[in-house]
């Protein structure tokens, strides 16, 4: 059970099998760490946003997709410069958020801008957001 004004929050499948295995690898604990982490900071999805630690990318209606920077546990970047980010879909509606991407910047294909290539990848991978993107 939440505490009012909080979200859900949770780790897409796709997340998971993808680039969330790499972090796991290079990182090991700091990385279950830096999970438990952004569940309690996406809980409060606003407090994120307003603090300036992601954008607002895409929305309709009730469902908000936003960029959010990260930091890993016990390394010594700021958000910005570590090149983490994460991918999350807010449901305002169900109060829930989803985090349906997790990736390094280097992480995706050389071509083409940062913004493309998530975009290309969440529309291949996510029918139902790919209208919002």
């Amino acid at each position: 059970m939440s505490v009012d004004g909080e979200y859900s929050v949770s780790f897409n499948p796709f997340s998971d099998k993808h680039f969330c295995k790499k972090f796991a690898k290079k990182y090991k604990t700091h990385w279950i760490v830096t999970q438990k982490a952004l569940k309690i900071e996406l809980s409060r999805p606003d407090v994120i946003l307003s603090r300036s630690m992601g954008d607002i990318i895409a929305e309709k209606g009730n469902i908000q997709i936003c960029k959010i920077e990260f930091r890993v546990a016990g390394t010594k970047e700021s958000r910005k410069a570590s090149g983490n980010r994460c991918i999350i879909v807010v449901d305002r509606a169900l109060k829930a958020v989803q985090i349906v991407l997790v990736y390094h910047k280097n992480d995706l294909p050389k071509s083409g801008g940062e913004t493309t290539n998530w975009k290309n990848l969440v529309k291949e991978n996510f029918d139902d957001l790919s209208e919002l993107l």
